[in-house]
């Protein structure tokens, strides 16, 4: 038997960590996934999917991520059941996570909606400063370094 899922969303609140009575870290929050399809003239939709993690886990979702960021989850999917107060019986789907991954680059001095202002602007250092730090060595297009191979088409395999 096989249950796997792997989710990308946003947090709907701070995940905060809780124990057991045997002292076993937990946490519970929710993703809130987007569907990727979207009916022509139609609006997209959001679904709600709760999540559990244990241990190390929990701990690790505790310690860095917060409401709004967009995480990747990996896990299994689990039913259980339960009866409410006025004796309903009632079934909780549920992911409990295997693992969580970041799915977004960290936010340092900036928010995720920041774009470097114009060399122009006063605040060009500041532009500068964020812009290296994101900037790869061939990210200028500058190839100077590589020449041209020429290849004779008889001399390739396929």
């Amino acid at each position: 038997m096989l249950s796997v899922s792997i989710l990308m969303g946003r947090l709907t609140s701070d995940p905060e960590l809780r124990h057991t009575s045997n002292d076993i870290p937990v946490t519970g929050f929710t993703l809130a996934v987007d569907r990727s399809y979207v009916p022509p003239g139609g609006e997209k939709v959001t679904d709600f999917i709760d999540i559990v993690a244990w241990r190390k886990t929990a701990e690790f979702v505790c310690k860095y991520f917060s409401k709004g960021q967009l995480v990747v989850v990996q896990g299994s999917i689990q039913v259980r059941s339960y009866q409410d107060k006025e004796g309903n019986k009632r079934k909780v789907f549920e992911i409990v996570a295997s693992n969580v991954y970041f799915a977004e680059p960290k936010r340092d001095n900036y928010d995720s909606n920041f774009s470097l202002p114009s060399e122009d602007s006063q605040s060009a250092p500041l532009a500068h400063s964020v812009a290296s730090k994101a900037e790869s060595p061939y990210a200028s297009g500058n190839t100077d370094d590589f020449k041209e191979i020429s290849v004779d088409n008889d001399d390739l395999p396929f």
